[in-house]
């Protein structure tokens, strides 16, 4: 955020949100929801969803990283 000039508490009030959920958000410690999604949407003009669907793309990431493998021992069940 910093090269837009931004930082967290200043974004929280450009979106009318707690800035103590927006920093959470931005410093990892808690999950995109889809109402700060909404917000976010709105004032960087980006589609509803875009913020959630990053969240969902980390979260399999990391599950993806916890498995370490482990999917690749299930097989694939026939059609």
């Amino acid at each position: 955020m910093e090269p837009l000039g931004l930082d967290a508490r200043a974004l929280a009030d450009a979106i009318d949100a707690s800035a103590d959920r927006v920093e959470a958000v931005v410093s990892g410690t808690a999950p995109m929801d889809a109402e700060l999604d909404l917000r976010l949407a709105r004032y960087f003009r980006m589609s509803e969803g875009f913020f959630l669907r990053l969240q969902a793309d980390y979260e399999l990431l990391e599950a993806k990283r916890a498995l370490n493998g482990s999917l690749d021992r299930i097989a694939p069940r026939a059609a």
